[in-house]
Parts: C-alpha cells; structure tokens; sequence
C-alpha cells in the first residue's frame, strides 16, 4: 500500500502515560526502533500522563500503590512534593533514557480500515498506516457528568474531579461532593478544613475495608473487572471492587463527621439539592467526584463495541479486530496492570507481526532489562 502524505509503521501507540510507555519500552526490547518502526503519540503538553493534571494537594506521599514503570526504578521522591511534578519528572526521565521519543502534544481523530491490512490513524500531524495499534488512552479526558433534574438552575458552581483545584479555593463556602471513590472521600477530607460546611452524597453505602489490600484480594478484584471486558460490558474500576482503605485519617473524617453519607438527592436546586421526602440541602459548589469512562471514541469507525456498551477484549487484544490492542483499559487500569498490558501487548503484536510481514518481527532485544534506578529531579 502506498497512500500519498501517508506514514506507514508496524505500530502505532496512542498515549504515553503507564500504560504507553511500558508497551513503548516493550516494543524496544524487542527490536523495532521508536520513529522507524513504530511511533507514540500523545497529546498531553509534557511527560506525565494523566497525573500531569492532578490537583496539587495530591502529594506523592498521598498516591495509593504507585508502580515503577518496567526497567527503572523512582528513587528518592519527596513525599510531600505534588505528585503531578514528581511522576511528571520521572516519566520524562524513563522517556529519555529508553529514547522512545514520544511525539506531542498530538491529537488523534480517528482510527479506521484501509486496504491492505492495515489501520489508518488521523492525526494532528498527519496520517499514519499501521499494521498494529496499541490504545493506551486512559480515561482522564472523559470525566463523567452524571444528569439530575434541574441541573441547569443551579446558581452556584459545579465542577469535576478533572478539574479540582485544590481545597484552599473552597474557604468559606459550603461544598457538596457527590462520588464514594477515593477521589471523593480525598477532596471531601481535605476541604472539611477550609469550608464552611461539607455535605457528602453517594449512590450506594460507602464500603470501608479494614487491613492491608492483599496480593490475592488484588487478583480478586482485578478478575472482577476482566469479566466484565470479557463480556463486553463497560470496564469498573478496579478501585470500585475493592473498597475504600480504612486508615487513620478516614477514621479521625469519620469520628469528626466529615464522612457521614447521605444518600443521593432526586434533583437540583438553584441553590442546593432535594429529595423527594422533604429533605434539602443548601450549597454553593456541587463537586462531582463521579469518576472517568474509558476514552476511545477516536476507535468508534472501527465499531469495536459489543451491545452491552464496552470492547470486548481477551487479554488486551480486541476481539472484533486483533490489530487492536487496550492497555490501560479495565483491568489493567491500575499501574502495575499498566505494565503487564504493555509486555503483553508486545506479545500479541510480535505475533501479529509475524504473520504480516513486519519489518522486525522476531527481532531481538536491544535494549537492557535491567532495573535503572534513576533518582526524580528536584528531590
């Protein structure tokens, strides 16, 4: 095939947060060049992925399991420095050390079918042709607005997760977070210590786990959220099975108040919320803490959904088109699942590759497996 201003590689990887890079690195080891063989595309201003955006009171000390991308370890961050800086640091040193030179910022349009096989990716810097293409989007560009009656009358403000700015903004307001997640019990903790007043709403009964989060309840939780993508419904959290951690600040939230639930309202108010049994509540900002949905609409010409409103996936292939790969998506969301997608997606593809005619494929490692441990700039 020889399309005219069109780009062809053997893969394609769209986005560069844990995901991308570890399928990037993957994709070095075994042999194909960054540029030449294959190409990773992001659209975020810098390194850092997703956690680039994060609020600036979510300190490194605060992430919850935050693991080390494949071959280098992060060595001596500040635990109180923002987490957005130090992971932004490490992943642009992890960048140029393996020399994946990811191109950004980068916007991709659109994935579709062209003839001979392979893939046709439009992008705000051209148009490539792949063979295979490795998604690894997240879900951070599409937060979720859930819709309530009345919505539109509020006269206070509303906002989400993805565009907290911290709580010291919330000084004596009074503020409404809707969301049982981790996100939502963080903002509502922290804001309690600047607000007027807090109020804390959720769809169903919070569920608090005492001890540590095991190794086998991690396998648990995970197989929960591969079920569903094998079904072809749309990927949960794995946060969503696992339950809130019950630690020592939660418990001091609890004791002073600041976590008693209430359950979700019927409608909006212009200035506050209702339920239809009388209750109301009077409140400046309505902060929804409601969570992310995966973003792959830019794969919606290859009409990879099942019925049931997910991609249905075995491993991370696709399984109505196995140049298609997920990282990143259901259960591989978390980090450390970030990383096993990304090996075995490289898998997947070399197999792939083989099979038609790939510049590389079988080629051997060409670069080192051994952990770098690499300390974070500015720490």
């Amino acid at each position: 095939m020889n399309i005219s201003g069109v780009r062809e590689l053997d893969v394609v990887v769209i986005g560069a947060g844990q995901a991308g890079l570890s399928a990037a690195y993957h994709l070095r080891r075994v042999g194909l060049e960054p540029d030449g063989d294959f190409v990773v595309l992001d659209h975020a201003p810098r390194p850092g992925g997703a956690w680039q955006f994060r609020w600036p009171s979510l300190t490194y000390g605060k992430v919850h399991g935050m693991h080390a991308l494949p071959g280098m370890e992060l060595t001596g961050a500040d635990p109180d420095r923002p987490s957005s800086e130090v992971i932004g640091a490490y992943f642009a040193a992890y960048e140029d050390r393996f020399g994946l030179r990811v191109h950004r910022p980068v916007e991709v349009s659109a994935v579709r079918e062209v003839s001979g096989g392979r893939l046709l990716v439009e992008t705000s810097e051209g148009t490539y042709a792949t063979r295979a293409l490795i998604n690894a989007t997240g879900t951070w560009d599409r937060p979720f607005w859930p819709r309530y009656p009345g919505q539109e009358t509020f006269r206070g403000r509303q906002l989400h997760t993805a565009n907290y700015p911290g709580p010291e903004e919330f000084a004596g307001q009074r503020v409404l977070v809707v969301g049982g997640g981790a996100s939502g019990t963080q903002h509502l903790m922290e804001i309690a210590e600047h607000a007027a007043d807090t109020f804390w709403v959720t769809r169903s009964e919070p569920v608090f786990r005492e001890g540590p989060f095991t190794e086998e309840w991690g396998r648990a939780a995970v197989a929960m959220v591969e079920e569903r993508v094998r079904n072809g419904l749309p990927p949960k959290s794995v946060v969503s099975v696992t339950g809130l951690p019950l630690n020592d600040a939660v418990r001091r939230a609890r004791e002073q108040g600041v976590l008693d639930r209430l359950p979700m309202f019927d409608r909006i108010t212009p200035t506050g919320v209702a339920w239809d049994d009388g209750r109301t509540v009077e409140t400046d900002v309505i902060l929804w803490a409601t969570g992310f949905r995966p973003a792959v609409d830019h794969l919606a010409p290859l009409k990879l959904r099942e019925p049931g409103g997910g991609i249905r996936a075995e491993d991370t292939r696709a399984v109505r088109d196995g140049r298609v790969h997920l990282v990143g998506y259901g259960p591989s969301a978390s980090t450390i699942g970030a990383n096993r997608a990304g090996r075995a997606a490289v898998r997947s593809v070399m197999r792939l590759l083989k099979e038609t005619g790939g510049a590389r494929a079988g080629g051997e490692a060409t670069t080192t497996e051994a952990a770098v441990a690499v300390p974070v700039p500015g720490t």
